[in-house]
């Protein structure tokens, strides 16, 4: 496996980190990570590399250094007038929040995840957190809204009230807490962080990936549809899955007391 750092962009690095798993860093530590038009466009194209390599069937997206995950949008990109670079069409903001994706992401948050910082950690499956990380939506602090799924992703992952309370303050959610209403899987000392989200990663990968892939579909679709809505994707996901090698291996890995060796196919 080459586990060599590709540098997508000034801000975006990816690398190879382990058997099937691929690890993204938001690099830009001296603005906190926060995102910039490079950092989106770098962000956009580690999903579709991500995509499109079969050999890929997890991401950890986490942020350099070890005082933020990201800050969010970059102020000065937005004092300088160019605000729209920090969208990308198929992305939204970030390059991220909106794109389409099969595979899990998780995010491992390595310090402070504000306002866009939240979103993109919001707009992952999973997160595991540094004891020393934070959440919030601060913006109608500045006077403005957390448009970049914010709103409606928070709500929906914490209890109403509490999501309610935190956007209308604008006020921070420690990673204890977090934890401790849902919001984050796992919160470790940092200088496990990135065992703990390669572990999780891991513990995913060794289940077969189109299955993986298609139950991650009819979850990610829980709060977007009805119940009739959701058998019939439920049933999509069930056939493709019912169709692929995988769906013979597993019983017969079982069958045979050993390990299910996964093709993916």
């Amino acid at each position: 496996m080459n586990r060599a750092i590709r540098q997508l962009s000034p801000g975006v690095t990816l690398r190879y980190i382990a058997t099937h798993v691929a690890w993204v860093t938001l690099d830009r530590p001296q603005a906190r990570n926060a995102v910039d038009g490079d950092a989106a466009l770098g962000l956009e194209h580690a999903v579709a590399i991500t995509e499109a390599d079969v050999d890929i069937w997890c991401t950890v997206l986490t942020g350099a250094g070890e005082q933020a995950f990201c800050a969010g949008a970059d102020l000065r990109v937005i004092a300088e007038g160019e605000a729209a670079s920090l969208s990308t069409p198929g992305g939204g903001f970030a390059g991220f929040v909106n794109q389409p994706r099969q595979k899990p992401w998780i995010a491992a948050v390595n310090g402070f995840a504000l306002a866009g910082g939240t979103e993109i950690a919001l707009a992952c499956d999973l997160i595991v957190a540094a004891e020393h990380a934070a959440f919030g939506l601060p913006e109608v602090q500045r006077g403005l809204v957390a448009a970049a799924g914010g709103l409606y992703r928070l709500t929906r992952a914490i209890p109403r009230a509490l999501a309610i309370e935190l956007i209308l303050t604008g006020e921070r959610l420690s990673a204890q807490r977090a934890q401790q209403i849902g919001l984050v899987n796992h919160v470790v000392p940092m200088a496990e962080l990135h065992a703990c989200a390669l572990a999780l990663a891991q513990r995913i990968c060794a289940n077969a990936p189109i299955a993986v892939r298609e139950s991650l579909t009819v979850a990610r679709a829980a709060f977007d549809h009805d119940d009739h809505a959701l058998r019939q994707i439920s049933a999509h996901a069930m056939h493709t899955v019912a169709n692929s090698n995988d769906f013979k291996e597993g019983p017969r890995a079982f069958l045979e007391k050993r390990p299910p060796r996964w093709s993916g196919t």
